[in-house]
């Protein structure tokens, strides 16, 4: 019994510890594209538009950057939303608050090693950690649909 409390103590922060350094994979996915930059944006943009989405913005952020003196790689924010959902979300009092997340996001950037990459929301993921409503769209319709979107990353 004397020795529960100290082992309790250390699988906390064991525990803690691994969810420090596992969190961040959880809650965002990036992967390598095998194919360039351009190619890559148009590819996603194709697959957001045939998939019944809408691309509500570009934004080229080494651009708009550059209007104001700084410079940074190659990064494209594409925000996306698919209408139907966005409004389940936005008509519940108790899931609004998820607005500040809305539109979804795949961001396309380039490092420095020349690559392009792919960063996405895992949309599962945190629509299951709201619950309710959220979880529903996010979890149920959201996280498999936009997969699709980026699913030629993972061949």
């Amino acid at each position: 019994m004397k020795y529960a409390i100290p082992m309790l103590i250390g699988g906390l922060v064991l525990l803690a510890v691994f969810a420090k350094q596992s969190a961040p994979g959880m809650m965002v996915k990036e992967r390598i594209s095998p194919f360039g930059y351009e190619e890559t944006i148009t590819k996603i943009e194709s697959a957001v538009t045939n998939g019944g989405w809408v691309i509500s913005s570009k934004m080229d952020m080494q651009k708009s950057l550059a209007k104001h003196g700084q410079t940074a790689p190659r990064v494209t924010l594409l925000k996306i939303c698919e209408p139907h959902y966005a409004a389940k979300i936005l008509n519940d009092d108790s899931a609004i608050r998820v607005s500040l997340m809305m539109p979804c996001t795949i961001a396309i950037y380039e490092k420095s090693d020349g690559k392009a990459y792919v960063a996405t929301m895992n949309a599962g993921v945190m629509g299951r950690l709201f619950g309710g409503t959220v979880a529903e769209v996010m979890a149920g319709s959201v996280a498999p649909e936009t997969a699709e979107f980026t699913q030629f990353l993972d061949r």
